[in-house]
């Protein structure tokens, strides 16, 4: 696994809680999302760990909802818990961005 992955591995579980925060989605269109804001390492083979990950950590539940085309998908939402995990995941990510991201720009100053 690169230490690219192994960082958004990291990460992951809260850049997908704030998408299902935002709005309700299906597995593909997560996955679509993700990738339209720049994380193009997350496939949907990535995705549906975390989802079920997330659903049996009481973080989201999952309700299958008729497609405008063909089989009806699975919609996420997120649950109270899951509200609080990402508030918690949004501390701690805000309390590691700034020293790390200024570590490393010292790092390109020298």
């Amino acid at each position: 696994m690169s230490i690219r992955s192994q960082l958004l591995k990291g990460v992951l579980d809260g850049c997908v809680l704030a998408i299902i925060e935002s709005e309700t989605v299906y597995g593909y269109e997560l996955s679509t999302k993700l990738q339209e804001i720049g994380l193009h390492d997350v496939s949907e083979g990535t995705i549906y760990p975390v989802l079920l990950r997330l659903q049996k950590n009481n973080f989201i539940y999952g309700e299958m909802r008729p497609s405008p085309s063909g089989p009806n998908r699975k919609y996420y939402f997120i649950t109270e818990e899951g509200k609080e995990a990402l508030n918690i995941i949004t501390s701690e990510w805000e309390a590691i961005h700034e020293p790390v991201h200024t570590l490393f720009k010292r790092r390109t100053q020298q």
